[in-house]
């Protein structure tokens, strides 16, 4: 019998002999046979070198089977609400394809994680089924209506569990629109799906819920791996982080800042790494934010028109080079067209837009006074972004438009309100 997607199988080859599912191979990869391991992790044989492919008839199907029970909790622990809007971690694979799509309920997370129990009583309110590429203002101000809902029902804390490639940019986000809190609010995801082998959503999800369990942090952050193994996970600071790689499950890195806290996986302890947030004793929302607020890019062969297209958004924030730069010089011939970039730039200002300056560099800080570069660009009435990263100077801009005037916005951009600016840039955050 011939073996196909979805069957469990023994793939023997000149090099090895391995076991698992075996998935439907790309277009592009025809001349590849790929099998999903128990690990959760695909291995791809060349084709050529298989010398048998044999049926495993007693687990043919085979799918990760996930033990789910009943969280039984003690109605005098915390109460933690899990905000549900999709994403990796609500995840399961197609054996198929091996592809993940989502899939799980609300409850299903908590089902399938009975430790949990232990630690708090919970909750879960269904938001979205999405992946977060899809996100947008109005989502924020979504979640931001479910937060103030469950802190009015006297919750603890709260979990919102969310797909990773915009999970930092969404903490950040929330963190502005959340002016003050009584509250924990704490942003998880996972880089790997649940039902897999080297999934981190349970780790993920109890460091969270222990954090929230045994401290009295106030605010918005993210939880997630430290590193690759499972012992630790870190408290990371909502403005702070960014996603700093497609698939480890300790991609996620504070820039220019450290840690919130060390959670330990195995003894549930938690460490203090930076002083925490003081308590709040009430829940401040304002969620508007301003739509036409755009960012932009810096790379070699620009054109004027990428500039000009801002022209009547409110505001837009420059992923500029180095210490905040664009093209706008004519070294030679080649070069002339940057002639109007500058000219592009100052008609953007112009038409009322508020132009920050970050930088595509990530690390270290914005200073538009050390070449000319920047002392022109400033001269067209760029603000320079300090060390804010581009996508934090981005929803911070686009809430402090939807909430304050054009010249409050630019008073305040260049002020640290939810520790997106740091007050001097230490050498011991570098790449930590």
């Amino acid at each position: 019998m011939t073996a196909k997607p979805g069957d469990y199988v023994e793939v023997t080859s000149s090099e090895e002999t391995v076991s698992g599912i075996l998935l439907e191979s790309p277009e592009l990869e025809n001349d590849v046979v790929i099998v999903k391991l128990d690990s959760g992790y695909n291995a791809g044989i060349d084709k050529k070198k298989v010398k048998k492919i044999s049926l495993l008839p007693q687990q043919k199907t085979k799918e990760a089977k996930i033990k789910k029970e009943k969280i039984s909790s003690d109605k005098s622990l915390p109460k933690i609400s899990i905000l549900h809007t999709g994403g990796t971690i609500a995840s399961k694979v197609d054996y198929r394809t091996g592809s993940v799509y989502s899939s799980f309920k609300p409850e299903d997370l908590l089902e399938m994680f009975p430790e949990l129990g232990k630690i708090a009583q919970f909750d879960s309110v269904f938001i979205s089924n999405m992946w977060s590429d899809d996100l947008r203002f109005k989502h924020f101000e979504l979640l931001a209506k479910a937060i103030e809902k469950e802190v009015k029902k006297g919750v603890d804390g709260i979990i919102i569990g969310m797909g990773t490639d915009n999970l930092a940019v969404a903490s950040s986000a929330l963190a502005f629109i959340i002016e003050s809190t009584s509250i924990p609010i704490i942003f998880v995801g996972a880089q790997r799906s649940s039902d897999r082998g080297s999934s981190d959503t349970a780790m993920n999800l109890i460091c969270a819920a222990t954090f929230i369990s045994e401290t009295d942090f106030t605010g918005v952050a993210l939880c997630m791996h430290e590193n690759i193994s499972d012992n630790d996970c870190v408290i990371l600071p909502a403005c702070k982080t960014r996603k700093m790689h497609t698939s480890r499950r300790d991609a996620f890195r504070p820039v220019n800042a450290q840690p919130i806290a060390r959670v330990n996986y195995d003894t549930k302890s938690v460490t203090f790494i930076t002083e925490p947030e003081k308590k709040s004793d009430k829940l401040l929302i304002k969620p508007k934010m301003e739509e036409k607020v755009g960012l932009l890019k810096i790379h070699v062969n620009m054109q004027p028109e990428q500039f000009e297209f801002y022209k009547g958004y409110k505001g837009l924030v420059i992923e500029g080079t180095g210490l905040g730069h664009t093209p706008g010089q004519v070294p030679d011939e080649t070069a002339k067209i940057h002639k109007k970039i500058y000219p592009a730039i100052k008609s953007v200002i112009d038409s009322g837009c508020v132009v920050v300056m970050t930088s595509q560099t990530l690390y270290g800080r914005i200073q538009m006074n050390v070449y000319d570069k920047g002392r022109d660009l400033t001269s067209l009435g760029v603000i320079p972004g300090e060390d804010m990263l581009p996508n934090t100077a981005f929803v911070k801009l686009a809430w402090l438009l939807g909430n304050h005037t054009k010249e409050e916005t630019k008073n305040l951009i260049t002020q640290n309100l939810r520790g997106e600016i740091s007050d001097r840039t230490e050498e011991r955050t570098f790449l930590i």
